[in-house]
Parts: C-alpha cells; structure tokens; sequence
C-alpha cells in the first residue's frame, strides 16, 4: 500500500499564539519513596538529608518544598554519600568504582543538583588486581580539606577536596604491619578497611578499622600509629565518643565493645567492655552502631542487626538502649542506613532529637526526646505502596469543610505518632502557596484507602480508610497473636507502615468515586463488593445493610468459576470518624468491579463487571436496574482474575482465525481495485489527504467483551428534544453504549417514590471498539457540571437550549453525536491516523497564562504508545502531541491519572508517581533555595 504525506495547510499565527499560552508539556517532581534507596548522609549545618539508589539517582530533602535531583550518567548503584558539611557537595560513590562530586548550584534563583567531577582509584602496580582497589568506605574530614579513602585490599588513599585530586600519601598494610605484634600477625591478612573515623577532639588523626578486628589510631602528620587496639572478631563498624577518650566497634558476632584510648597505653589488647545484647546463642552481625552522650544520664547506644540467629535471623531490627529502656525497633523491610540529628557544635553532650532510619522500603523517623520514643510522621517520602496500589483517584479544588474534615480524621488515626516539629528543615521553599486545595486518593490490595495532600511538591498523608473491617477476614487473628508476643524477649515494637502482604486478596480496591459537596464516597472491590460511605465526625456502631444484586439475571448456561464473595459480618461494627460505611451492594458472581459512578444529588450510584452493570439507590436501600452484558460465547468472563484457568487454546484460535480473516480479504481487495486506485492517484494534485490504516472489526464473540468500562450520570435529553431530565450511560468492551432514562424523585419525595430507568438508546459502535469514556457536552460544547455545583451556586448553569451531544471516546476513535437523535456529528479516528490505541481520556480545562479569564475545554487522551494527544471539543481537532511515557511500561500507562487543570500522574516504581502538567498555567514543581558557604570558591557564597 502506497503512503503519502499531506501537505499542511498554513498555521493561523493568533491560533498558535493561543496554543503556547494553553499547553506546555513538563515532567515537575517525583512522589513518594525512591524505588531500591541503597545509600544515605545527612549534613548537620544545611539540615539536608539526600537518598541514593540501584539506578543512579540522588536525591536532596530539607524542609517541605525543598528537594531536588541528580542523576549519574551511568546506572550504577549508590553505594555511598556524604555531604561536605555546610558547602552544598556530595560526594557519592558507585558500584562500579567511581566516585563522583556533586554541587548544589543556582538556576533561574533556584537551587539544583549538578555533578562537578569524577575520579577512579588506579591501581598500585600491574599484578595488582582490581578487588584490591576497590573502594570498602569513605571519611570526608570535617573542615572538607582531605577525603580518606578505604580500600579492599586494605589500603587507605588520601585526596584533595573538592578537586578530587590523588594525594601521594597512601597508606598500605605493610606499613601499619611493621607496627602490629608478632603474635597477632599470624602469617594473616588484616582485610579490608572496614571502617575510617576522625578524631573528634584532633582532626589530624583518624581511626582505621580492618575487617580483621584490628583497629589502628593513625597520625596523619607525622604518618605514624599512635594506638593499636587489638581486637579478635571480625569488625563490622566503629564510632567515637565525643571527648575522644574512646570508641566502640561492633561485630559480626552480634556484640560491640567499648574501647579505652590513651597516649600511655599505645597497645591495646582487651577493650573495657563486651556486650552481646541478644546472646549468649549466636548472634547475626551488628552492621553499624552510634553512640550518643545525653545530658541527661546514660549514653544513647543505637545498633542495626545483632538479632539470634536462629530464632530473629529474619527480622529487620534497630536497637535503642539508654539506662534500662530497651526497644527493638521491628521493621518489614531492610535497614539501609541511619543517623542521629543531634548537637555538633562545641557542646558537651551529643543530645540526640531524632533518628532517622532508612529502609529499603520507606523512611522512619524516631523521636528521641519524647517518653516512649515515638515515631514522627514525615511530610514528604511517604511509602504510596505500603501495600500495593492498584487505583488511584484525583479531585481538584476540593472545598475547605471537606478538607478540614478529612484531615481531623487523620489526626485522630495518629495515635502512635508525635508533633515534634521535622527534624530535616534546611533550604528554603519559594513556591507559592497552591492556590486550590488537591486530594489523591489510591486504592490498594489489602482494601485500604489512601488520602494524599496532592497540592503542592510534597504528596502529604492525610488518612487512612480501611474496608477490611466490614467483612469477615483473618485480620482480627492475626492482630491477637501481634498482642500477645509483645512481652516476649527481644522487646520488639513494630514500626512503620509497609505491609505488602494481604490478608485476602478479594479485598483490593479496583475503583473510586468521591462526591467532594455531599461527602459520600463509593469504594468497589475485587469481589463485587461496592461500599457506599458517609463522611461523620463522630464515632458510630451500627449495623451495615447489605443488599445483592444479580447482574446474570438468571441467564442459563452460565457457571461462575471464580472465587467466592466476602462475607460481611452479621452484628454491628465500630468505626472511627471518617468515612462510614452504610451500604454494601454485593455483585453476583463476585468478579471485579471495573466501573463505579456517584450521583449524589440523586442517590445513586451504577457500577459494572464482567457480567453487566447496576444501578442502585442507596437511600432507599434497593435496586434500580440490573443488565447483563455478556455474549453467550463469553465463557472467559465466568472464570473471574483469581482462577487460574485460562482458556489459552480458544484465544490463540480466534487470534489466527483474525489473521486468515484478514489476509484472505486483504487479497481480494487488491485485485479489484488496483486499477481504480491509480487511476484516482493519477488525478490528484500534490495536496493529497492523510492515509488512515484499515482497521479489522472485532469478533462479537472475542473474550471479556461484555466488561463494563466506563459509566457516567447526566441530565440530558434522550427521550425528546424538548424535555431533558436524568440520564445513564453504559460503555462496554464490545463497543456497545446503553443509554437509560431515570425517573428520579424530587428532593421531598425521595423516601416516597422509588426511581425508575427505562432504556432510551442502544449504540453499536461499528469496530466494536471498547468504549472507554463517555461525556455528555451542553448546547455550547462544554461538559456538564458535577452534582451539587448548581445547585450551591459553584458553577455556572449548562445550556439548555442549544442541542446537547454525547462525546464517546473507544480504542480507535472519538466520536460525538448529536441528542436525542443520536446522530453523528464528527469524529476523530486516532488509530486509523496515528496507529495507536486509547488507554486513558479525560475532559479538562485549561486555563491561559496570558490571561486569566480566558481557558479552554479540552480532551486529553494518553495512548498505548505512552504519547499524550490534546484535541478541541467538540469539535475534535488536534492541538498538541506530547511524549509522555515509554511505551514498554505498560503499568505506567495503566497507572496514569489525570486532573480537570491539566496536570497528571502515572507510576514510574510501586512507590513513585510522576507528576507531569500539560498546563501552560498550572504547573506544580519545586522551587528552593539552599543558602551555604565554600570557602574554596568565596565567589560562589550563596
């Protein structure tokens, strides 16, 4: 088939004019927890914290509104960082050998992350191989003159900062060898350096650690060994006390030992102490311990790993221990690293205020002033995936008493958590404050739901709903045993709120709908369960009621396959305030819901499944409508997401079955009109229409083609031209659009007449496409308003007096039709042009940046290629084509939300949101400043 450009018509300069003032494609911050965090530093005088991961990545926090990013050229995994104290530098070290120097600079009066130099330690001779250089730990000297570098081979190298410069002042093992007794030698190898402190009180003097045990005071002056402490078990970590006078190590045995230092006693062979704290049966490792002197009495002593082996081997433990308390802080993931914030200036004592552990899988902060140390809950890093999302949600311009409610019933859930001000503060935010109040709600697998302040660069937690407890679950079982084992030795707490695991996988969240006027939410489940709720301020205990809607409706030859439903349970549960659960509407058969949608000025809401989609009013308790949807050949719908029977030989047959279908009639095309179409070529002039694509119908009988994917409320004119009233719509994966009159009762008499639905059209979308969004637009092309808006005055009134249409968005193609009649007005056949696929659509408004009065309504649409298209409605022209995500992440495009301001985000890790704008006007990113001293380079003093 012969292809040809078509020449374009010339550009009307005011309309592109108006185009760069509405659109603007820009990727603005990163949400949630890094995705595989592998290092951490922190730097006392900027209060600044930076993240380092598996895939290059550095990232820089201070106070709320201050981060930003550097990426390595290579991916390699950070495996360690440290701040020059109070200059604004990183240095960083990957696995691959290299270490890399970082600065934080001034763009555009904004602070950010750029790399500066880097530098690979050679190798000391030909033979030497390159294990031996390979780089074991890091010591920047605190006055950023010196970085002392420590190797596997056991050397130590010395180089300038912040040149990054080799010093020639290495140190090897034969040397300190010379001054180690003959009986500790042994003919054996002291390992790598495993550790490299600086003398708190002499700077010119550094503490080496071998993996050994042995532990050398070094001069670096007068390169000579001042103390040599020689310890027998292999050495995990060291740290000073503050006045010097001695040190501790920790070890792979599960013990640490504390060290005297004294110029009288150059050779050490017992330390003053040995503690194994969780012995006397062997004992994992103590990777890294702190030691914190307190005012207040007895030194803080903090340690990671040390659990028994045999019966704590796999728990993820930090221990705190200050005179007799004693906490085992129990995590469900792995301790990656962790600090104190504390005093570092001449003060006596280090009088630790906070610990701050990070975790492979979230970041936890620990209150060390408060009794009880209890934990500080993070404005920023928060784990989204502390179980799995699997949707998400987003209202803009959410109302102050909605907003005020939400967050009064997340402080109440916090019971375990402290209001200590956030101990990482440096930097200073210059965004302004957002001018509209967002909320991100996410689905998740255990059956909770998440609300997220989405206003700003920090993505907030502000609640916690879960459905799990209206059902009759293992949850309560599991909770008596946690109780119960909570006296035994180790003394352990849970901390922290990554949970991965389900209790039952019918819990998870498949769709959300929130009213933002009435307060009333609806929650669908994996198990056909669809929770209506209600926003209370007080606790309650009542009684749910449960009602059941067949969407079969006693169609024969049909057998559900697939799992059962969740029972609810029989008596009256407590809840919290918050959101109230008062209906549960249960499917049969119990398949996921894949659509849900709320008319709260109405009372009700319609949702679907594989089999069908309902319609229910929750105020009087009953059902509206019941449809199924299924083909008689659609078997595959009957085995439900959890079975695991596939019918892989019936999909395979109809894929070449739609192959030969297509080559046989491709065939007899050709003949026929190959003439005809080079007759009609001939006759063109240059300017030639777009080539569209031909695209195949689908089966009737294809798998799944009955699942409901999309549903919408309006109140339109479907019976006749003159009269409009309520409306639903139904779209289904067959490219089939129901549409139904509703009998709605007024306000006065809702408890007296029951609302009725009468099918008003049947749509059969030729390709059989499946239907993604439906929009009803008024009389000036403008989508309608939400309920509630009207009617309170918070939006304008739609046209009723100019014809209304029905804007249908499928795979292939957008369409809009003319009401009632629907007939067809215009459409845009995306496939056919562009050769991709529909995955997300959304209407949105978009605001100029030139003016503030003038803003246009648009459809946005992400494809299966990850490219983002913008089209005018309703008239459906092209605007703008953006790149947006790969096409290989399949769960990012999956993911991908989008807001009514033009703004979006889309997954990019199980704990990551993307958050991108479309929005020449609304833009949300960060905008810092980090003020900080070099005194090697006076000219950049910021």
């Amino acid at each position: 088939m012969m292809k040809f450009r078509f020449r374009r018509q010339g550009n009307d300069p005011q309309r592109e004019k108006i185009k760069q003032d509405l659109f603007a494609f820009n990727k603005t911050v990163e949400h949630g927890f890094p995705n595989q965090p592998s290092a951490l530093a922190y730097d006392p005088k900027l209060q600044l914290m930076a993240i380092g991961t598996k895939s290059g990545a550095i990232k820089v926090y201070g106070s709320p509104g201050v981060e930003f990013t550097g990426l390595h050229k290579d991916t390699a995994t950070v495996t360690q960082m440290h701040f020059l104290h109070g200059q604004g530098r990183i240095l960083s070290l990957l696995d691959d050998n290299t270490l890399h120097l970082w600065e934080i600079g001034q763009r555009e009066q904004c602070s950010s992350l750029e790399e500066v130099c880097s530098f690979t330690i050679p190798c000391r001779t030909v033979i030497e191989s390159t294990s031996a250089t390979r780089v074991t730990v890091l010591l920047p000297k605190l006055n950023c003159d010196l970085l002392a570098v420590g190797t596997e081979g056991g050397g130590v190298h010395f180089l300038e900062l912040p040149s990054l410069t080799l010093l020639d002042k290495s140190l090897f093992q034969d040397e300190i060898m010379q001054s180690v007794p003959d009986e500790y030698k042994c003919g054996k190898s002291l390992g790598p350096v495993e550790s490299l402190q600086e003398h708190p009180q002499h700077p010119d003097k550094i503490l080496i650690g071998y993996s050994r045990g042995l532990v050398v005071l070094w001069d670096l002056q007068t390169r000579h060994v001042d103390n040599l402490f020689l310890g027998k078990q292999q050495l995990e970590s060291l740290v000073w006390e503050r006045s010097g006078n001695s040190f501790v190590s920790s070890h792979s045995d599960g013990g640490y030992m504390v060290w005297s230092v004294s110029s009288s006693t150059p050779c050490t062979n017992e330390p003053v102490s040995s503690t194994i704290t969780y012995g006397p049966f062997p004992c994992k490792a103590v990777n890294k311990i702190l030691w914190r002197t307190a005012e207040s009495g007895s030194p803080l002593v903090l340690f990671s790993g040390g659990m028994p082996r045999a019966s704590y081997g796999d728990r993820h433990c930090l221990t705190i221990l200050q005179d007799s308390q004693h906490v085992t802080l129990d995590f469900t993931s792995r301790v990656i690293d962790f600090f104190t914030v504390h005093c570092t200036d001449a003060h006596k004592f280090d009088d630790p205020s906070a610990l701050v552990v990070l975790l492979e899988e979230e970041l936890v902060v620990i209150d060390l002033q408060t009794a009880g140390w209890p934990t500080i809950p993070a404005p920023y890093l928060a784990p989204l995936h502390s179980s799995a999302i699997t949707c998400s949600y987003h209202i803009s311009n959410v109302p102050t008493k909605l907003w005020e409610r939400v967050v009064s019933a997340g402080q109440q859930q916090g019971s375990l958590q402290t209001h200590t001000n956030w101990p990482i503060c440096g930097g200073k935010n210059l965004a302004p404050d957002p001018k509209q109040q967002e909320l991100m709600l996410t689905g998740h697998e255990d059956g909770t739901v998440r609300f997220w302040d989405a206003s700003g660069v920090s993505l907030r937690p502000l609640y916690k709903l879960s459905t799990a407890n209206i059902f009759q679950t293992d949850c309560d079982h599991n909770d008596s045993l946690t109780q119960a084992g909570e006296e035994e030795w180790p003394p352990f707490r849970k901390v922290g709120c990554f949970d991965p695991y389900s209790d039952d996988p019918r819990l998870g969240i498949q769709k959300i709908c929130l009213c933002k006027y009435s307060g009333k939410l609806v929650v669908a489940g994996t198990a056909g369960q669809v929770i209506v709720l209600y926003l209370s301020d007080e606790k309650s205990d009542h009684m749910i009621d449960v009602a059941t809607v067949d969407l079969l409706q006693d169609r024969e030859g049909f057998t559900w396959k697939g799992h059962d439903r969740l029972p609810p349970k029989s008596g009256s549960v407590v809840f919290a305030p918050g959101f109230q659960p008062v209906v549960l509407v249960q499917c049969m058969p119990p398949a996921a819901v894949t659509a849900v949608t709320l008319h709260a000025e109405w009372n009700l809401i319609a949702f679907g499944t594989s089999h069908g989609f309902g319609l229910f009013d929750y105020h009087r308790r009953s059902p509206v409508l019941a449809r199924c949807t299924l083909h008689p050949n659609d078997s595959l719908a009957m085995e439900g997401p959890l079975s695991r029977v596939k019918s892989l030989k019936k999909s395979l047959r109809q894929s070449f079955r739609r192959i030969r279908k297509s080559r046989v009639s491709g065939k007899k095309r050709v003949s026929s009109t190959l003439c005809e179409a080079n007759a009609h070529l001939a006759e063109q002039d240059a300017e030639v229409t777009p080539v569209q694509r031909r695209i195949e119908p689908r089966s009737a009988d294809d798998s799944l083609s009955g699942v409901v994917r999309c549903l919408c409320f309006a109140d339109t004119f479907l019976r006749d031209g003159t009269h409009h009233g309520p409306t639903m719509w139904a779209g289904t994966n067959s490219g089939s659009v129901y549409a139904y009159a509703l009998d709605v009762p007024s306000q006065e008499k809702f408890s007296e007449q029951s609302v009725e639905a009468l099918l008003g059209k049947e749509i059969q979308l030729m390709h059989r496409a499946p239907v993604v969004s439906i929009a009803v637009l008024d009389g000036r092309g403008n989508p309608l308003p939400e309920p509630y808006e009207v009617s309170r005055d918070l939006a304008k009134a739609p046209d009723m007096q100019g014809s209304h249409s029905v804007l249908i968005a499928s795979e292939e193609q957008f369409k809009v039709f003319m009401l009632p009649k629907v007939s067809a007005k215009t459409k845009f056949k995306l496939t056919a042009h562009e050769g991709c696929r529909v995955r997300k659509v959304a209407l949105v408004n978009f605001s100029s940046v030139a003016s503030e009065d003038y803003s246009e309504n648009g459809l946005v649409c992400l494809t299966n290629l990850g490219d983002i298209h913008v089209f005018s409605i309703p008239a459906l022209r092209p605007q703008v084509r953006y790149d947006c995500i790969r096409k290989e992440d399949i769960s990012g495009i999956a993911s991908c939300v989008f807001t009514k301001t033009g703004q979006g985000f889309y997954l990019i890790s199980p704990s990551e949101y993307e958050r991108f704008s479309l929005s020449a006007r609304v833009i949300t990113e960060p905008l810092c400043q980090v003020e900080f001293d070099r005194p090697h380079d006076s000219s950049e003093t910021r």
